[in-house]
C-alpha cells in the first residue's frame, strides 16, 4: 500500500470545485497515475479498465503485457468507501482517454 498515491480523474487543476472530493480520485500506483494522466489507460463508468491501443499495440515489447495489457478489461479492485463518480470517469473517457 505504501507505493499507492491519490490520483484524480478530472485534473487538479481542471475542477477546483471537486479537488478535495474523495469520488474524484483513485488510488494508484506513480506508473498508471502516469497512464491514466495521459490518456493511456482509463476505468470506465462501470469500473472496468480499458488500455489505450497505442499501448495495446505494445503487447510484444518487453514488459508492456505485464505492466499494461494484462489490466484490459479486468474490473477495478473496489474501494471500501467512494467508488469513482462515473460522471467523472464519462468525463474523462470523452475528453481525455486515447482509444
Amino acid at each position: 500500500m505504501t507505493l499507492l498515491i491519490a490520483g484524480h480523474i478530472q485534473s487538479w487543476s481542471a475542477d477546483e470545485q471537486n479537488r478535495m472530493n474523495p469520488r474524484n480520485g483513485i488510488a494508484i500506483n506513480a506508473l498508471h497515475d502516469k497512464a491514466f494522466e495521459t490518456g493511456l489507460t482509463t476505468i470506465m463508468p462501470v469500473y472496468h479498465i480499458r488500455i489505450s491501443s497505442l499501448l495495446l499495440k505494445q503487447r510484444q515489447s518487453p514488459g508492456m503485457e505485464e505492466l499494461f495489457c494484462k489490466y484490459e478489461g479486468k474490473l477495478i479492485i473496489e474501494p471500501s468507501r467512494f467508488l469513482p463518480d462515473p460522471a467523472f470517469l464519462e468525463y474523462y473517457n470523452r475528453e481525455r482517454f486515447k482509444p
